[in-house]
């Protein structure tokens, strides 16, 4: 298989896992604290892609100090994202209640843009590590993708449009897959692991910011803490047992 095939089959692995996450939320009734706890779970998966894969990667640099800007450099992106869905909405005349979804939408796209970006690399230096990487990620997209369509489901979004929204997550993973693969293979390698680092920055403020503010807003759950170290937990183990 052509490289650049192979590459795009395997960023598909863990878009499915997603979709089918979407899937699961549209087809059984998700109550508020089920969707607390799934935020949370996915919140968790999240930190450890940042904690466990991309800043231990962007920090091999030979300058680390670059990359560590570039995470802080995320922070500011992530704030560019908020105004700018801010003034979509205002053009649009959305409501304020739309802005939490929204924004899940966008950290859930970030992280598959990161899932791409390190497939791409990955498959470049080796097609079984690319491989094992892009399986490895499949069970920690699972739940993120329950939570995005179960919070735009309780947000009152359309069925059509959270549909399209499910489908529209395959975009950012093939877009991350082809930038991994064209552009950043041939790129000096601090600029690499600056992108893998302003995308874990970004991401920590989707978790912090957005995802857990999330889950707080309805009925809670004593499990919360629990669900949000299992999630670390489980990506954790599928870095460790299948992804190295």
């Amino acid at each position: 298989m052509d490289g650049f095939m192979l590459v795009l089959a395997l960023a598909t692995l863990p878009a499915a896992g997603n979709l089918l996450g979407g899937i699961a939320a549209e087809l059984f009734h998700v109550s508020e604290r089920a969707l607390s706890l799934a935020l949370h779970l996915a919140a968790g998966i999240v930190l450890a892609v940042v904690g466990l894969e991309l800043m231990p990667e962007a920090l091999k640099a030979t300058a680390p100090w670059v990359p560590i800007l570039a995470f802080v450099g995320g922070g500011l992106f992530f704030i560019g994202i908020e105004r700018a869905m801010g003034f979509i909405q205002g053009r649009l005349e959305s409501s304020e209640k739309a802005a939490g979804p929204l924004a899940i939408f966008s950290g859930v796209s970030l992280d598959l843009f990161s899932d791409g970006i390190m497939i791409g690399t990955a498959t470049v230096l080796d097609p079984a590590l690319g491989f094992l990487l892009a399986l490895g990620q499949v069970p920690a997209d699972l739940p993120e993708g329950f939570a995005a369509v179960a919070t735009l489901r309780r947000a009152g979004i359309r069925r059509r449009t959270r549909i399209l929204m499910a489908l529209g997550f395959t975009v950012p993973i093939l877009l991350g897959a082809a930038i991994g693969y064209f552009a950043l293979r041939e790129a000096p390698e601090i600029l690499t692991l600056s992108v893998l680092a302003l995308t874990g920055g970004a991401l920590t403020s989707v978790v912090v910011e957005e995802m857990i503010t999330e889950a707080h807003e309805s009925k809670t759950s004593r499990l919360e803490p629990v669900f949000l170290t299992g999630g670390f937990a489980l990506f954790a183990l599928v870095s460790v047992y299948v992804g190295s």
